[in-house]
């Protein structure tokens, strides 16, 4: 039985059997009655690792059973054990050798957050974004087959792990399809710990469970085919009392139909069960599905009862016997970019019917829990399935109202050609609210939103605006609301610089800049939330600096203007300098025949690891001290000295 904390343990649990086991080749040398032991320290260390450290957490307490039976039951690293994006995977690590490393997660030079196959050996793909598991282990499969006789049927298994919210996005079930039609021996865990896609019935589908995964079933159900050949003018009888008998209690018929073998819903913190299962399911040739039923948060009663609250956890404050020092009082917490979009949102749809938000299941994430509670009419919140909420919003466009998309920037990438063909193209009124540009610290590379000015700045139709602090983003909100036609705000995770915002909603002149300081010899272009760092560098330097506040139309009169009255022009943005906001300067320049030195800062071309945001803006160069060298060496080289 699982035991259940009720708080995060401070100093490090006694894990006697768990820290025997450094690798899951030792874990399956203990006997299956100590599995359970097993689970239960590594609650006790998750627990009390995540404490220190912070991360994802309710997803990986959810799937400790789970992980222990799957790497007990399969011979990982050679069989494939492919995650699905990888919240929960914390159990996972701790298995893998990794346990101690867990305290450095997702921390400067520690371990990822997520799968990462530069990693470990078993970690066969690395993940971040949702809904990839299904597609990259059956290529794993296929892959492995190849070196396979057609005859063998034991060999390398290839196990993808997927949540109920993944599962609801377009490309799994594409994967689904495909892995039915293929017919390699696969299995998929469908890991149900939310949005519940069916029920179990009782203990009569648990018998039923464990019945058609035992291997006396499959051996008739194969007995069966062969009779079928022997037999054919009878099939249809028996495949219809084989099919009405399993509706009556399971729920995944639908899987049956495209091919799979279907078991389930079992309980997924079972750990015989789970083995036992498991281990039947090893004998089953083709793909198979196996629905397991948990709970996110298990074993930690706050996160049982509030699974989003305990999503991720901040690091928790070791106490010291010390008397604290007083604290002086504390200014007002300034307000995050993602509360500045809802707060707007719900001041706007007061007096605009029209207006229709779309979330695809990032309703927390970026600020709209008041707005679906009191607008539930003009929200859609359509689960992971970003190439759907992008074609959602062309078609209401279409009907003469207005859709606001609230997105993540690194996952508008998964709806890039909806975004240029079913709305751009269509020139349809679409407002994407991008939240999360730029690097985004903790979360790494996989979540980093690098790349959106890049890819939409090529677009015809579009409007791209890009805030300096809290009251342009805004004004920026509602100045793409009001434009007729395409436009986005990009904004960045976490806080501005703590500007006053004005509750007056003024549309701003499109395409137009300001000029925040006059200097002499350099010109920074900035372009979004790096303002305060290019007005520091600006006073160092006494170089003029223009927040620029589109990206497209670039306000071309500044440009002129300052061209005209600088040595060089420095382009500054958080955002890939490939394709940047910089570039698009630079193109017009070219054009238009104007000849004036121009530096480019921006992100480099390689992928910054997870640390914190400071940190990462180090790396990428975009530090005030880097900043200053780099433009006072480019001056030097300009003067010929």
């Amino acid at each position: 039985m699982t035991t259940t904390y009720s708080d995060i343990p401070l100093t490090r649990p006694a894990t006697p059997l768990l820290d025997r086991i450094d690798s899951p080749a030792q874990l399956r040398v203990l006997p299956e009655s100590e599995l359970e032991q097993v689970a239960d320290e590594l609650r006790a260390y998750l627990l009390y690792s995540v404490g220190q450290s912070g991360g994802h957490f309710g997803a990986g307490l959810g799937v400790v059973e789970l992980t222990v039976a799957l790497h007990y039951v399969f011979n990982t690293p050679d069989d494939r054990l492919v995650w699905d994006v990888g919240h929960q995977t914390y159990p996972h690590k701790i298995l893998t050798g990794r346990r101690e490393e867990l305290l450095t997660i997702r921390h400067r030079d520690g371990l990822a957050g997520f799968p990462n196959r530069a990693e470990s050996e078993y970690d066969p793909f690395g993940v971040g974004h949702s809904s990839t598991s299904l597609s990259a282990a059956l290529g794993m499969a296929i892959g492995s087959a190849i070196d396979q006789p057609q005859d063998e049927q034991a060999g390398r298994r290839c196990v993808a792990v997927i949540g109920d919210g993944a599962m609801t996005a377009g490309m799994a079930f594409e994967a689904i399809n495909h892995i039915a039609h293929v017919d390699l021996n696969m299995l998929v865990v469908l890991n149900d710990n939310n949005m519940s896609i069916s029920k179990s019935v009782g203990g009569l589908a648990t018998y039923f469970s464990k019945l058609w995964s035992s291997k006396f079933y499959n051996l008739f159900r194969e007995s069966t085919k062969t009779l079928l050949k022997a037999f054919p003018s009878t099939s249809g009888i028996i495949r219809k009392t084989e099919e009405l008998m399993k509706a009556l209690v399971a729920p995944g018929i639908v899987f049956e139909e495209l091919g799979f073998t279907y078991i389930g819903p079992i309980d997924g913190h079972n750990i015989p069960l789970l083995v036992h299962t498991l281990e039947n399911l090893k004998q089953v040739t083709g793909p198979v599905l196996l629905h397991v039923a948990t709970q996110k948060g298990k074993g930690f009663s706050p996160a049982e009862k509030d699974p989003i609250g305990y999503h991720a956890l901040n690091k928790i404050p070791t106490p010291t016997s010390e008397t604290p020092t007083p604290q002086p009082s504390r200014a007002p917490k300034l307000p995050k970019y993602q509360q500045i979009f809802g707060d707007w949102l719900c001041d706007m749809a007061g007096d605009h019917p029209e207006l229709v938000a779309i979330t695809p299941a990032m309703s927390e994430g970026s600020g709209m829990v008041e707005f679906a509670e009191r607008f539930p009419r003009q929200f859609h919140d359509v689960a992971i399935a970003e190439q759907h909420a992008v074609t959602l919003a062309a078609g209401i466009a279409c009907e003469g109202k207005k859709p606001v998309v609230a997105i993540y920037s690194t996952f508008l990438q998964r709806a890039y050609d909806q975004l240029i063909h079913d709305v751009a193209l269509q020139n349809l009124d679409v407002l994407f609210a991008i939240d999360r540009a730029g690097l985004v610290g903790e979360d790494g590379a996989t979540h980093a939103g690098s790349f959106d000015i890049s890819f939409m700045r090529c677009i015809p139709n579009m409007v791209i605006m890009a805030p300096a602090d809290e009251n342009e983003a805004r004004q920026m909100l509602y100045t793409g609301y009001v434009h007729q036609g395409p436009a986005a705000v990009r904004y960045p995770r976490g806080t501005g610089p703590g500007v006053n915002i004005e509750q007056a909603m003024t549309a701003l002149p499109i395409g137009k800049g300001r000029l925040s300081r006059q200097g002499q010899q350099v010109a920074i272009l900035n372009f979004g939330a790096l303002l305060p760092t290019a007005l520091t560098v600006g006073e160092e330097l006494n170089a003029s600096v223009a927040d620029m506040r589109f990206i497209k139309p670039l306000d071309t009169a500044l440009l002129d203007q300052l061209a005209a009255d600088h040595t060089l022009i420095a382009t500054l943005e958080e955002n890939a300098i490939a394709g940047g906001a910089g570039a698009g300067v630079s193109e017009y320049f070219a054009q238009q025949g104007i000849v004036v030195a121009i530096l480019h800062l921006g992100l480099p071309d390689i992928f910054i690891d997870h640390a914190t945001h400071d940190a990462q803006i180090a790396t990428a160069g975009l530090d005030v001290a880097t900043i200053s060298e780099r433009i006072k060496a480019r001056l030097l080289k300009l003067s010929g000295k």
